[in-house]
């Protein structure tokens, strides 16, 4: 186990400060994506259940206040199905531009050693170009991984509040 922990931070560390930031992004953007899979797995259902035993509760369902009622229900249901949504979308377009960050500051240190070794020690301009291409990599790697799960989950709460929409009926 040590050796792949030991194999991570190595491979961290050629990517310099920049890809730390890509992993906690990531990190934060997986944790929010599971909450959402979580959130439709588990708890919509009931809530589903909940809205609907409460619009078929309702005596009569045709005069104006009774289709406010729906509205409200529905809105109410559409916050509750989008949450996060916005932010895991940010977090997505976030990742690409980190690793042009990692880019950047790998390319400074490549310009860095050019100027202190007089520019012709391929050697030493070998760490700046590793450390600008691995952040850059993961970032796209990340946004890439993002982008599917976001789609879905996107996908899923378009279906899923098209469902609710369906079945909060004012025809009986």
């Amino acid at each position: 186990m040590g050796g792949i922990f030991d194999a991570v931070l190595a491979f961290m560390d050629k990517g310099g400060d920049v890809l730390w930031l890509i992993a906690i992004l990531v990190f934060v953007m997986w944790t929010l994506i599971f909450e959402r899979l979580w959130y439709f797995t588990f708890t919509w259902r009931k809530e589903v259940f909940e809205v609907i035993k409460t619009w078929e509760a309702r005596s009569e369902r045709k005069s104006w206040n009774a289709k406010q009622v729906r509205m409200r229900l529905l809105s109410q249901s559409r916050e509750a199905i989008n949450a996060n949504l916005p932010v895991i979308t940010t977090l997505v377009a976030l990742c690409p531009l980190l690793g042009l960050l990692g880019t950047v500051t790998g390319m400074i240190e490549v310009f860095n050693v050019m100027a202190v070794t007089g520019g012709g020690d391929a050697k030493s301009m070998a760490g700046g170009v590793e450390r600008s291409t691995i952040p850059t990599m993961a970032g796209m790697v990340a946004a890439l991984s993002g982008l599917f799960a976001n789609t879905y989950i996107s996908r899923m709460a378009a279906r899923e509040q098209e469902y609710l929409q369906d079945n909060l009926t004012s025809d009986h």
